[in-house]
């Protein structure tokens, strides 16, 4: 049995898309069968693969709208598998609009796959819209990355009451996976209060790794490839070799 998992938070720049090519490519390196689905309509993760997001085809949005097989539109790199996301996506919101069950679109797609492996990561827009209520539907639980800032906590109460609203009328066996900590500078007060405030508002649900602000891991995207494959020995390596590691021991099924 695979276990989904959807890595959302409506804000954008909090580390959800570093989060998924970067998990992906730890988890795929201590021997598990990853799929990273980009249900982003800027196919950032996709790029960050090294899968070429101007010419994959099919991809989610074909699968979504045109029925193409998801088996036909994944692609498989070292670090994971990808069904790669495309700019067409940002109007699949308004095409899902007349679909029968529209919120289950992803769910459907993905049910045909899930078998093959041990994670799907969904990395989600930046929004509360229809494509991030597909991915909580189609998600066992959720993974918040939640940026050391002083705007850290602003929109996150949106976001826990969209998913209240979701586990209620959608899917109720939705949960928290955990919320995880990314730019971090323990030499900073802002990082350390930030933290608190955190761990204050999701008890026991907050990774013990933390993600630091790293250059390795800005530069890589760059280069098409996780951080773990362009700098394996930087902070940023380590910190999603840990969180990957942290993960499975709170799923000892995937161990």
């Amino acid at each position: 049995m695979s276990k989904t998992i959807a890595i959302v938070n409506q804000k954008g720049g909090v580390g959800k898309t570093t989060t998924c090519v970067n998990l992906s490519a730890a988890l795929t390196e201590l021997g598990r069968r990853v799929l990273v689905c980009d249900f982003d309509p800027q196919a950032n993760t996709t790029s960050g693969m090294g899968v070429d997001k101007s010419s994959a085809s099919p991809n989610v949005y074909d699968v979504l709208i045109n029925g193409a097989p998801c088996e036909k539109a994944i692609v498989s790199t070292r670090f994971g598998d990808v069904l790669p996301s495309n700019k067409a996506l940002a109007g699949a919101g308004i095409e899902m609009i007349g679909l029968e069950r529209r919120e289950f679109s992803l769910k459907r797609a993905l049910s045909s796959v899930s078998y093959r492996y041990d994670f799907i990561l969904i990395d989600c827009p930046p929004s509360l819209e229809l494509l991030t209520v597909n991915a909580l539907c189609a998600a066992d639980t959720i993974l918040v990355p939640v940026q050391c800032e002083y705007y850290a906590l602003e929109g996150l109460s949106d976001l826990m009451s969209t998913v209240r609203i979701v586990k209620r009328a959608l899917n109720p066996s939705l949960e928290l996976e955990g919320v995880l900590l990314t730019m971090y500078d323990g030499r900073t007060n802002l990082s350390l209060q930030v933290a608190e405030e955190v761990k204050r508002h999701f008890p026991g649900k907050v990774y013990s790794t933390v993600v630091p602000r790293n250059v390795r891991l800005s530069e890589a995207p760059s280069h098409g490839k996780p951080v773990l494959a362009y700098d394996r020995y930087s902070r940023g390596s380590e910190a999603y070799l840990a969180l990957a590691s942290e993960l499975l021991g709170k799923n000892p099924k995937s161990l």
